[in-house]
């Protein structure tokens, strides 16, 4: 059974392992998509801080992980055709745009299935990156106290 994931893994945390370790719990081959900068930036107001490059290299570096598969259109039909995917994994907060409903569609006629997660609210790279702009300003703010 092949197990697929999408995702921007961007600073990847423990929330990130959780999914894919469940994900190798549910067959025998894990892919993962991971969405380049152009694809992140039609949905989120920021590209991530770490370069696609970079997060394939981590992703691949994970036991838990057999195919990473970066993916340059917000589209998943293609994907999950190619690979033969048996069990499409989602986050909470997948949502009805009409690249969703497509996937979603295309798993319902072929027989696959739809697997859908909740996230570790402990975890997540938005949070990460607002901690470490606070950190920062915390410490901007500290130096300039100490100086004046």
């Amino acid at each position: 059974m092949i197990v697929y994931t999408v995702g921007t893994f961007d600073l990847l945390h423990v929330g990130h392992l959780a999914l894919l370790e469940y994900c190798s719990t549910l067959g025998d081959v894990v892919a993962v998509g991971v969405a380049s900068d152009s694809v992140v930036h039609s949905y989120k107001p920021n590209k991530p801080v770490i370069p696609l490059d970079q997060r394939v290299e981590m992703l691949e570096a994970l036991r838990c992980v057999d195919i990473v598969r970066p993916y340059y259109e917000l589209e998943y039909v293609s994907a999950c055709k190619e690979l033969s995917v048996d069990i499409f994994v989602i986050g909470e907060d997948w949502g009805t745009n009409s690249h969703n409903i497509a996937v979603e569609k295309y798993l319902r006629q072929t027989g696959k299935r739809v697997r859908q997660v909740r996230y570790d609210l402990r975890t997540s790279s938005t949070g990460i990156k607002q901690c470490a702009i606070a950190q920062s300003h915390r410490a901007e703010f500290q130096n300039h106290a100490l100086h004046n």
